[in-house]
């Protein structure tokens, strides 16, 4: 046996010695590992969150996993305290593109920076925002709204998860298109804005697809334009923006997790092949695909890659749009 197959043997050997003792190592410190949301119950991250958590138990071996919400900033909260606990897996972080590819942009000291403070863990799936009306509002697509901005409101309110977010720029192109008054209200998250939608105390909101699926579903609300380059499986009666005449919207944002940086291998590898095996399961997955997700999984690498093109598209982005760093 040459030397170079000896060392590539016992290389296989403890890479596979640390998958089995990650899980062994979690157990014997008697901690939950614990899942951070960036923000409140009963949006799509935090359901995302718990769907994953309560499957991920059996997967690492009965280990406890708990969500622990910590809104606020659009994830900014989350984010810091994720730089600051210890890197020994019992911390992880589930967020989508804000908090990691457009918040570190528009913030000039958010407080952490992905790339040298957080190791990408999984890839979760990629999903697409939506523009929705609530029920007093009339409109059906994109140019009645303008129409009704323009007759009825003068200016139009449009509810936004989080300041400086997706949302917000895709708020100020509508208001170039059309010519329109329009302002981007922000809200701690996407369930303070459903909760003011469906009272009717704001007409149109954006936000994520999950986040509106149910109330669409319902008949709630209305959801009259969805960013991508193709329509939604769960919503194929909507027209993209795109088929509306707004460009710019086409590459869909992600969900991942992660961990503090300096996280051992080992723990990263084995949390993130658990991650890959439940979304294999079938419920785990019609459960994501109701609401409105787009499964598949990133191993860590791959959801590097993922973030560093997503951050480039959207520094383009805001450049364009003239927005400054506050």
């Amino acid at each position: 046996m040459t030397q170079n197959r000896r060392l590539l043997l016992r290389a296989a050997a403890g890479a596979a010695a640390a998958s089995v003792l990650a899980p062994l190592a979690w157990a014997q410190s008697g901690q939950p590992i614990k899942i951070l949301v960036g923000f409140p119950p009963g949006g799509g991250s935090d359901a995302i969150a718990r769907l994953l958590a309560d499957k991920l138990k059996d997967e690492l071996g009965g280990m406890t996993v708990l969500v622990d919400n910590r809104p606020g900033a659009g994830g900014q909260i989350a984010a810091q305290m994720l730089k600051a606990a210890p890197a020994d897996g019992h911390t992880l972080f589930l967020t989508h593109d804000h908090t990691i590819s457009i918040l570190p942009q528009v913030v000039r000291k958010p407080g952490f920076d992905p790339r040298q403070d957080f190791a990408p863990v999984a890839g979760i799936a990629t999903f697409v925002n939506a523009l929705a009306v609530s029920s007093n509002t009339p409109a059906k697509n994109l140019a009645e709204y303008a129409a009704w901005v323009k007759a009825e409101a003068k200016r139009g309110s449009i509810g936004i998860p989080a300041p400086a977010s997706t949302p917000e720029f895709l708020v100020k192109i509508l208001a170039e298109h059309y010519k329109l008054d329009l302002v981007a209200a922000p809200y701690r998250g996407s369930a303070p804005l459903l909760a003011d939608m469906l009272g009717n105390q704001i007409p149109a909101g954006i936000a994520s697809v999950p986040d509106f699926m149910e109330n669409q579903k319902a008949g709630k609300l209305r959801v009259i334009g969805v960013l991508g380059a193709k329509r939604q499986a769960s919503m194929p009666e909507v027209p993209t923006l795109l088929e509306q005449g707004i460009k710019g919207f086409e590459d869909p944002p992600y969900y991942g997790i992660y961990a503090p940086k300096g996280t051992p291998q080992a723990f990263v590898e084995r949390f993130s092949i658990a991650v890959a095996n439940v979304l294999k399961q079938r419920d785990v997955y019609a459960q994501l695909t109701a609401l409105g997700l787009t499964v598949g999984y990133m191993n860590p690498a791959q959801l590097a890659a993922r973030e560093s093109a997503y951050t480039g598209v959207w520094a383009g982005i805001i450049r364009r749009s003239g927005f400054q760093p506050q």
